[in-house]
């Protein structure tokens, strides 16, 4: 009986002594981009025991467009895809963010207006989901090069629109938490939004961890100092520099907010 079970004991220690060595070959995960290493727009920050890559824009400097489809009229369908094209284009970018919920076939849930163009139109409609929490809202650029968030139910009196997404709900409206958000309710997601500070300035944020709505809306109040701000998405949130990802994976996307720099390429 004792052989028996100085046996098994050493069955054990070898099955242990096999399962740490085959671990120790498994390839480590990839470190998280911080610090230094975000685009030159971006920064870690942690507000409320989260950490967000936060990318504030100055359009003066950069450009902002929201786009969906290539030439040939398909999806993009991620931002991977995108950066690709893009780069293959030779209008490389800076950024890129999915922008705005989807249907399954990818086409956008609500408004969408690339180069000054309605591809889709605004979505008033009640139903179930985040993006019927209302109000919900509309990020957009002016052609006057001008950034804006709003309520959805506000954008048909807005003129000479170059680019927008809807998406819902709002975080932020007029420097108030949306009504409906509870201080910290119990869905969390990695989650990304938009605010605007001023006409010139974008706001690009998105958590590294799971959040809830409350929160994410106190972010872009109190730490970012947006007056108004817009949900995107969760779940499949992400962000790249146009070359790899910072945050999140090669995730579906509909609309796509990218920055590009209106720097000539040569300089």
């Amino acid at each position: 009986m004792k052989r028996r079970y100085g046996a098994a004991i050493l069955i054990a220690i070898l099955l242990v002594a096999l399962a740490l060595a085959w671990w120790s070959r498994r390839p480590a995960p990839p470190p998280l981009v911080v610090g230094g290493e975000l685009p030159a727009p971006c920064r870690d920050i942690g507000f409320e025991a989260v950490s967000y890559v936060v990318c504030e824009i100055d359009l003066r400097a950069d450009a902002i467009g929201v786009f969906h489809a290539g030439a040939d009229g398909k999806p993009f369908g991620s931002l991977q895809a995108f950066d690709k094209a893009m780069a293959g284009e030779g209008r490389p970018v800076l950024l890129a963010m999915n922008g705005g919920m989807y249907h399954q076939d990818l086409t956008p849930v609500g408004l969408l207006v690339e180069h000054g163009v309605q591809e889709s139109p605004l979505n008033l409609a009640d139903g179930e989901g985040n993006f019927f929490l209302k109000p919900n809202g509309v990020f957009l650029i002016g052609k006057d090069g001008k950034a804006a968030v709003m309520e959805a139910s506000a954008y048909a009196a807005t003129p000479d629109v170059a680019f927008a997404t809807q998406s819902g709900p709002m975080l932020v409206i007029d420097g108030q938490i949306h009504p409906r958000f509870e201080p910290n309710g119990t869905s969390r997601y990695i989650r990304n939004g938009v605010g605007v500070r001023g006409g010139n300035t974008v706001v690009l944020a998105i958590s590294r961890s799971a959040i809830s709505l409350g929160s994410f809306a106190r972010l872009f109040r109190d730490a970012l100092g947006c007056p108004n701000a817009l949900f995107l998405d969760g779940a499949v949130s992400a962000l790249s520099d146009g070359e790899r990802m910072i945050v999140g994976g090669n995730y579906p996307a509909g609309p796509i907010i990218a920055v590009s720099s209106k720097k000539p390429a040569t300089e």
